[in-house]
């Protein structure tokens, strides 16, 4: 698996320090697109209808946050070291990080919030998901994850979101987000 690891971050690692706009988007995507996904959850809150409904989904997103990133990602990291791939080949990467990589924290964060935020409302969730992923691409071109860190912060991400979620549904039921919007309500 190690080698089938090596050769995808080769790949796309390759594309990078190329061509100017191509690093300048990669680094934008991998360093500050996660702040304008942070940045549309809280509108996402803020947008909601009745403040039960708005801190719920605050308190559920940031709960699942918590567990996969805060919590999850930090146990995983302290009995697993595996160094990133600038440390292993002796480059400069694009963007600075340090730590161990396995898994990506910034994949536990964005896919437990997607998770959550689909939940709420399946066309945001969708594109949580797929902005979450070209984050996590992102990251990979600029040299500062392997592709396995990637796949590993997501699963810690969605499953953390996904028990958060099944905990606390029965108190979601009352103020009427127990169903994403657009799912028929039973």
């Amino acid at each position: 698996m190690g080698n089938i690891n090596q050769a995808l971050f080769q790949i796309v690692y390759g594309w990078s320090h190329q061509n100017f706009v191509l690093d300048w988007v990669g680094i934008f995507l991998a360093q500050y697109l996660p702040y304008l996904l942070v940045l549309g959850f809280l509108y996402l809150v803020l947008k909601g209808i009745g403040w039960r409904r708005r801190v719920y989904l605050f308190a559920e997103g940031a709960l699942a946050v918590i567990l996969g990133r805060g919590i999850l990602t930090e146990i995983i990291r302290f009995l697993y070291n595996h160094a990133r791939p600038f440390d292993v080949y002796a480059f400069t990467p694009l963007i600075s990080e340090s730590g161990n990589s396995f898994p990506s924290g910034h994949m536990a964060f964005f896919f437990a919030l997607a998770l959550i935020v689909y939940c709420y409302d399946r066309r945001w969730g969708i594109w949580y998901f797929i902005l979450s992923a070209v984050v996590g691409l992102a990251r990979i071109y600029a040299g500062v994850h392997w592709p396995l860190d990637i796949l590993g912060g997501a699963a810690v991400g969605f499953l953390s979101g996904w028990l958060i979620h099944v905990l606390l549904k029965p108190y979601g039921r009352g103020i009427g987000v127990s169903a994403p919007a657009g799912a028929p309500q039973a």
